[in-house]
């Protein structure tokens, strides 16, 4: 057994959210790490115990990381140093190369890049694996199968406990708020409040006075003093949904409430600081609305410590079918069934609303099912047209029974016909049958729990 010490890797970052995301995510990699905040606190760290490596933002207040760069190699020529950039400085970064960096990372960090990187310059066997970090446990209501997905909660779960502002993308409807309340849950910041709000959903004349608040008669009927979800969250995490729709006035606003965690409030010049940490999210590709001026680009990347993509419910079929069950059972009010029909039509549908379409049909199924197996005839027409011919009751009710089943299920139209021209009274229909009401009312229960109408409306 390698006896060595793993080796020690120092980051810098005057951003502490990163600064503890990229440090956190190398010690779960078997390295050792510590953290400077700024480029003369690297050079001291450095002084006193040289590390293996260094990685540092190259935009940073005081020293830069190109200067950091420089004073590294002039007192510890052999040290290798992996400089951070946004996209903008890229030109920089590989000139710095030429300086001495061994690479560059590009913001928004890739976690799984950034673990190469410093294998490759340090050598395959410099540090031992670390132990696979456990899962934390799932709240009620997540449901979670597919391999996609469980990757997803893998990256959350490590980037959670960071304080890192988090950027989660999907398209809408793949669960990005459930995706945020993981992150708080699994935080620090998990006995603060979790606030939320939908950019989208608020007229942009409004948005400002929600966020931060307003003072009394700053506008036309602002009665009272208000307080905005800034304060709200503090201490806790603000999830800002929708964040590509918010309008560029705004954004300028909101890129100071990052950097130094002040604002005011509409209608007053007084300075508040409250400590929240921000999680995102968009449906929108903001690489692009940056490139075409829709996006603050330092905003992005302030917003943007690292991306959390969430996949569409089409690319993680695995979870179609639990996650359907999991509804009916919530909206049925008990346990719940799927007929073949029915699971082949959900299997089969490509769901562009994605899970919250999923949600929304299976409500809709387990009311027309009433407590009952949910059959293809209960789903919405365009779910059970993806699954082919729309699936016959009886067929569904004994598939592939042959004869017998043939027989069945004339037995049970005839019993269901009698019942309804006797108006649901279950003892003037056995009599017409010639059956017992034991014998009805055994017949009844099975055709309920297929969700057949065997009840007055």
């Amino acid at each position: 057994m390698d006896s060595r010490p793993a080796p020690h890797v120092l980051v810098v970052d005057d951003d502490p959210g990163q600064r503890g995301l990229v440090a956190s995510f190398l010690q779960s990699q078997g390295f050792r790490a510590r953290c400077a905040a700024s480029g003369a606190e690297a050079l001291a760290a450095a002084a006193g115990d040289p590390p293996a490596l260094v990685v540092s933002d190259v935009r940073m207040p005081g020293m830069t990381g190109l200067e950091l760069l420089q004073a590294l190699k002039q007192a510890q020529p052999a040290l290798p140093v992996v400089l951070v950039t946004a996209y903008a400085e890229v030109r920089d970064a590989v000139g710095a190369m030429r300086h001495g960096a061994v690479d560059y990372l590009e913001k928004p960090i890739d976690l799984d890049e950034l673990a190469a990187l410093v294998r490759r310059a340090l050598g395959p066997g410099a540090a031992a694996p670390a132990a696979a970090a456990e899962m934390p446990p799932l709240p009620g209501g997540v449901v979670v199968e597919s391999a996609a997905m469980r990757e997803v909660l893998r990256v959350t779960a490590l980037a959670a406990p960071s304080g890192a502002r988090l950027l989660i993308t999907g398209e809408t409807g793949t669960g990005k708020e459930v995706v945020a309340g993981l992150v708080h849950r699994w935080s620090a910041r998990a006995a603060g409040p979790l606030v939320r709000v939908n950019c989208a959903a608020i007229p942009e004349n409004l948005l400002e006075s929600e966020l931060f608040g307003h003072e009394k008669g700053a506008f036309t009927g602002a009665a009272a003093r208000r307080v905005g979800r800034f304060e709200e969250a503090a201490g806790g995490t603000l999830f800002l949904d929708e964040i590509g729709e918010m309008s560029p006035a705004l954004q300028a606003k909101l890129l100071r409430a990052t950097q130094d965690g002040t604002f005011c409030r509409v209608g007053s010049n007084t300075e508040l600081r409250v400590d929240v940490r921000i999680l995102s999210a968009t449906h929108r590709d903001l690489e692009r609305e940056v490139a075409e001026g829709r996006f603050r680009e330092d905003l992005y990347y302030r917003l943007n410590v690292m991306e959390i993509p969430v996949p569409p419910l089409r690319a993680r079929p695995e979870d179609i079918l639990p996650l359907a069950l999991h509804f009916a059972t919530v909206h049925g009010g008990g346990k719940a069934r799927l007929s073949p029909g029915a699971a082949r039509c959900l299997e089969a549908y490509a769901w562009p609303g994605n899970v919250r379409e999923l949600r929304n049909a299976m409500e809709r199924a387990a009311l027309l099912a009433r407590g009952g197996v949910l059959l293809a005839e209960h789903l919405p027409p365009r779910v059970r047209e993806a699954g082919g011919a729309e699936p016959d009751a009886a067929a569904e009710t004994d598939p592939g029974a042959g004869p017998a089943g043939q027989l069945a299920a004339i037995e049970r139209d005839a019993i269901l016909k009698c019942l309804r021209e006797h108006e649901f009274n279950r003892s003037e229909t056995a009599r017409a049958l010639g059956i017992s009401r034991r014998t009805l009312t055994y017949r009844l229960r099975e055709y309920r729990d297929l969700g057949l109408p065997v009840d007055p409306e």
